[in-house]
């Protein structure tokens, strides 16, 4: 028998047209459409009530954190086409064939600390993680080899109290990665959208002043991100801050989170002793300090509350503008209030509220307690603070410090974000010799006051972001005025060389912005501005002027200062003092 094949050639007609129009419209307005669905027996079903998915529905778009796909910016996109942590194969396929990376890669080895930085170097950066800002001295070593070998023959320390070495190949990237790993470090996460190295005082354990070692947590919050892959990845980049409410700042102000130790006295309706203050969305470059949200925690509950609020933001934190994405952002859409409450949700313990005001004031930071020798709270042992101008260490000065630390020390080195470091439990006996040990590879413990509080980002010669050689001009500038005027109190410049502001020149006594000024270097000048109990942001001084033309501009402004301060005033009460017209007038006319 013939297989009868049956073919639909009615036409519809124009009634009929119009009534199946109206249907799939009033469909489509409902929200529903025709069902399609298989049955675990292979059977096809119409009704919906089968439980199976609908295969006639349109698939709908893939959503990210409340995103949906299509509106994430590219960066996001990329992250989400390949997870930058997967990309082994990746990094191993560029060595072999040592080949620089596309757009989107140069984005994803980010991931991995490495930064590839052309045109401004046709070579890698990478950047490492030191948590708390502490190594050791065999750490030191190895990184000194990992630049002698492969990179540019010297580290530099960074305002996050981290380390970056420059100037690697594509070949050399796995070669590095794997050294870094047998000493024990990790460049992973360093840069991109994640969270940054965990900064802490340098003088943690060994403060007299200290009310906690705040060590231990930044090891615990430095671990629990390693260990925490979807904290990986977030909305931008995320700084967190340890302080030990000893004798030098940490900075927590111009962090994301920033953990600050208190006392609460007695006559209270809490036990009195030691807890943290939080500090939220610290990001002076968007002109914006860290201010307390209204928490006391106890030690303990420091990296959970860090854990909780990060997951909000990574959930909550928009993921389209990433001129929109920091934390900041995200609580000023909701108010610290609905921030807090929903950081509560994801702990398994109460968040304590607690006025600020009760908790006892914080005792005064030294300024200068980062350079030169200073008692520690153990008997008979002393810290030793280094001068290391503009943060740059040649790979011999890395290997004498590794060496002293062995000697005189216990092994131990300690970054400032201050750009210099720290040579911790020096026996009485033993100061000298360091002393002599570290002229002898041309690295001192005393700087001049400008000088030694002199900070400065990467600049035109390892950033393409910079506009202006800012290390070389940092020097020039703290040199000149060193020699010039007999200043007692330190005085902060801060030279950042794109608005980025990774050398935070708004918290500057003298900050100083890189701008591109008739084809040539220069800079917008800012003064007066400062962190902790000193706070401002720094105020315009001069719009834009070349650095050849700044020196005399600044002598004249210090030589003013120098004759019109009142008693033991410092240069930024001074600046502070004057109206931005009075400072203008003291840089433009010569002080007789």
């Amino acid at each position: 028998m013939a297989t009868e094949v049956f073919t639909n050639t009615v036409d519809f007609s124009e009634e009929q047209k119009h009534y199946l129009q109206g249907f799939f419209s009033g469909v489509a307005q409902r929200g529903t459409f025709p069902y399609v669905g298989h049955t675990t027996s292979g059977l096809i079903t119409s009704d919906p009530a089968a439980g199976v998915s609908n295969q006639a529905a349109e698939t709908p778009e893939e959503i990210v954190f409340g995103t949906p796909v299509s509106d994430l910016c590219k960066e996001e996109r990329w992250k989400h086409e390949e997870n930058p942590l997967d990309i082994w194969d990746k990094l191993l396929a560029h060595a072999n064939e040592n080949r620089a990376p596309a757009a989107e890669d140069i984005f994803r080895f980010k991931f991995h600390g490495l930064f590839y930085v052309a045109p401004a170097q046709d070579s890698f950066m990478l950047r490492l993680r030191v948590p708390g800002c502490i190594l050791t001295s065999q750490q030191m070593r190895g990184l000194a080899q990992i630049a002698s070998d492969w990179g540019s023959g010297r580290a530099d320390i960074t305002t996050r109290g981290n380390l970056q070495i420059r100037e690697f190949q594509p070949k050399d990237i796995v070669r590095v990665l794997t050294k870094l790993q047998k000493i024990g470090m990790t460049s992973r996460g360093s840069g991109a959208d994640n969270i940054r190295n965990v900064t802490a005082s340098p003088l943690s354990g060994i403060d007299p002043d200290e009310l906690c070692d705040v060590s231990p947590l930044a090891e615990a919050m430095h671990n629990y991100i390693l260990n925490s892959r979807d904290l990986y990845g977030l909305p931008r980049k995320f700084n967190i801050a340890f302080d030990n409410g000893g004798s030098i700042s940490a900075l927590i102000d111009t962090n994301d989170i920033g953990f600050i130790a208190v006392r609460v006295g007695e006559g209270h309706d809490i036990p009195a002793g030691v807890y943290f203050r939080v500090l939220l969305c610290g990001i002076t470059g968007h002109k914006q300090f860290a201010t307390d949200c209204g928490l006391l925690l106890n030690p303990s509950q420091t990296v959970a509350v860090a854990a909780a609020m990060m997951r909000v933001y990574v959930e909550n934190g928009d993921r389209t503008d990433r001129k929109k994405a920091r934390l900041k952002y995200l609580v000023d859409r909701w108010g610290v209030a609905k921030f807090v409450e929903e950081t509560e949700k994801r702990l398994a313990f109460p968040l304590l509220r607690f006025p600020e005001a009760k908790c006892e004031p914080r005792k005064s930071i030294d300024r200068a307690g980062h350079i030169g020798v200073h008692l520690q709270k153990q008997q008979d042992l002393h810290y030793i603070g280094v001068a290391v101008p503009v943060g740059r260490l040649p790979v011999s000065q890395m290997i004498a410090l590794a060496d002293i630390a062995d000697r005189f020390g216990t092994s131990e080195l300690r970054l400032t974000v201050w750009q210099n470091l720290i040579i911790p439990n020096v026996a009485s006996e033993n100061i000298e010799a360091v002393t002599e040990s570290l002229l002898a590879v041309g690295l001192k413990t005393t700087a001049g006051t400008v000088m030694s509080s002199t900070v400065a980002c990467t600049g035109s010669k390892g950033c393409r972001y910079a506009s202006t050689d800012t290390k070389k001009h940092a020097v020039e500038l703290a040199t000149m005025l060193d020699e010039r005027f007999a200043i007692m109190q330190p005085i902060n410049l801060h030279v950042t060389g794109c608005p980025h502001s990774c050398a935070q020149h708004y918290i500057g006594d003298i900050g100083l912005l890189g701008t591109k000024v008739e084809g040539e270097e220069g800079y917008q000048v800012v003064i007066g501005g400062g962190s902790d109990k000193d706070q401002g942001l720094a105020r315009e001084l001069i719009s834009s002027i070349k650095f050849a033309d700044l020196p005399p501009v600044m002598e004249r402004l210090f030589s003013a200062y120098i004759k019109f301060r009142a008693p033991a005033e410092s240069f930024l009460s001074f600046s502070r003092r004057h109206d931005i017209a009075s400072l203008k007038s003291f840089c433009a006319e010569k002080v007789s």
